[in-house]
């Protein structure tokens, strides 16, 4: 696989970026395993209204390590509230997909319904963030594949009809963890997903656990050509647990993910 389309998700590495100078040592060894992109995600050291580091001169790191934003996760009531301000957060950033990781709970708790109020929400923003030239994502986990009640559709169903200015991030592991094929999911999703989530499926004996991706059990030497078809430009390699350190895991990602032959 050309090593081009890998970015690592910073997300894996939240407990070694609290500080400015944690933040700047984890881009320096991301760059050393090869990745030559990143996903900005729980990145303590950007965190709050005075940030220890700015989008500015999160940019400056970047360079400096040959390395670029191509996603991030946002808040989602900051992006309602502040739009204005995200949207010069990210031409800083020099970053032009942003993600939210999960539906706010007013919305999720009201199934079905409150679905469709965020995509109704959302519309606003996205128009806004289009107009920039930023694309707007929702990331999945598992829940949004719950079935709605008295219909053979779920909840994601209702964010694949919104059309194609909402784009969809998704994880190949949550949607496989939710009894999806992904490869299908992805064929379905054609055109709309430009970056993705990576991570494997490992069977231990206390049940399926996160791992780096060629040490579980999904489908790689398929699923990847499938998503390239589907039209996915990055893969973010994600751990949310592991079970050894953080950048080995994101190494051993990347190395199985550049051999292997697609």
């Amino acid at each position: 696989m050309n090593p081009g389309f890998l970015a690592a998700q910073m997300y894996t590495l939240r407990e070694h970026t609290k500080t400015a100078d944690s933040f700047a040592d984890a881009l320096e060894r991301v760059a050393a395993i090869g990745y030559n992109a990143v996903q900005i995600s729980a990145v303590g050291a950007m965190a709050g209204e005075t940030p220890a580091v700015t989008a500015g001169q999160a940019k400056k790191l970047l360079d400096n390590n040959g390395l670029s934003c191509i996603a991030t996760h946002r808040d989602w009531d900051r992006l309602e509230s502040q739009t204005e301000a995200e949207i010069e957060f990210h031409q800083q950033l020099g970053c032009s997909f942003i993600a939210i990781g999960s539906l706010p709970n007013r919305y999720r708790a009201d199934g079905a319904t409150g679905y469709r109020r965020f995509v109704h929400d959302a519309q606003p923003v996205i128009a806004k963030l289009k107009a920039a030239g930023i694309i707007f994502g929702y990331h999945n986990h598992a829940h949004e594949f719950q079935r709605i009640e008295g219909s053979h559709n779920c909840l994601f169903d209702i964010f694949i009809d919104a059309g194609s200015d909402l784009a969809l991030e998704v994880d190949v592991y949550w949607a496989a963890h939710a009894g999806l094929n992904p490869e299908r999911l992805m064929e379905r999703l054609s055109g709309r997903v430009p970056v993705i989530h990576v991570k494997d499926r490992e069977v231990v004996a206390e049940g399926p656990v996160m791992a780096p991706i060629g040490e579980g059990n999904l489908d790689w030497p398929h699923l990847i050509p499938c998503c390239l078809r589907s039209g996915v430009k990055w893969f973010a390699v994600e751990q949310d647990e592991y079970r050894r350190d953080p950048f080995d895991c994101l190494k051993s990602s990347f190395q199985y993910l550049k051999e292997l032959p697609v």
